[in-house]
């Protein structure tokens, strides 16, 4: 886990109001800010947000379980914010332990896909957004983190139902993004720059993992013309 508010060195965003309220004047404003930043965030004005459903999955496989509004930035990645990273959690308790810690505002930190040891996954937060997960603003801004069930310093946490289930998001979502499936792309939390964390730990087996992933990323499944609509089953 980690939240967005650790030493990350990052600059000032304009806020979404001060886009909104103003119109022109607060763009003109925001020169100090830097270019860059209001080309980023050009789809905050009114009008040019990309629709969007409540409860909505970007992974077939996973059920919507809205994390805490407080625990996540609205974007809208990846016109916004490149995504080219993966970063992979483990909770330090049980699956409904991060759901339950995800959903509360005072927690300030959440992933985007919660993966249980039986294969279960939580969708929290959509991609479009950026979740305040690694403890790194910037690592925040361009990755999709996954938090898996268990303890660190016990292997049988990891089950292959865990592996595998993971497995397909984390190919999924390279997939839509471009993400090479290797290590410097697919990362622990322990690597992110700044981070005290020290999960995924040193049972989480990085070969079968990236193994699974390369398998899962070359024989997608084949979507069913019956299967629900994404978001079906409600926010």
């Amino acid at each position: 886990m980690g939240s967005e508010q650790g030493p990350d060195g990052g600059r000032k965003r304009l806020g979404r109001r001060a886009l909104l309220i103003g119109g022109g004047a607060a763009l003109a404003g925001g020169v100090a800010a830097g270019w860059d930043e209001l080309e980023r965030m050009w789809w905050l004005l009114p009008g040019t947000e990309k629709p969007r459903k409540e409860g909505e999955l970007d992974h077939a496989g996973a059920v919507w379980t809205a994390a805490s509004r407080a625990n996540w930035r609205r974007a809208d990645r990846p016109d916004d914010y490149t995504v080219d990273r993966i970063v992979i959690h483990v909770v330090q308790g049980s699956y409904a332990t991060a759901l339950r810690v995800f959903k509360d505002p005072l927690h300030g930190a959440a992933t985007h896909y919660v993966v249980g040891k039986d294969g279960r996954i939580a969708q929290m937060i959509r991609e479009l957004d950026v979740g305040f997960h690694a403890g790194n603003r910037d690592m925040n801004e361009r990755s999709i983190g996954i938090e898996h069930e268990g303890f660190v310093d016990r292997p049988q946490d990891f089950t292959a139902e865990m592996y595998a289930a993971s497995a397909r998001l984390a190919a999924d979502i390279c997939g839509r993004y471009g993400i090479p499936v290797d290590r410097e792309h697919i990362i622990g939390h322990v690597e992110v720059e700044g981070t005290d964390h020290t999960d995924p730990g040193p049972h989480w087996d990085w070969d079968r993992y990236l193994k699974l992933v390369r398998e899962a990323a070359a024989n997608p499944p084949s979507p069913s013309p019956s299967a629900p609509e994404p978001g079906a089953g409600g926010a």
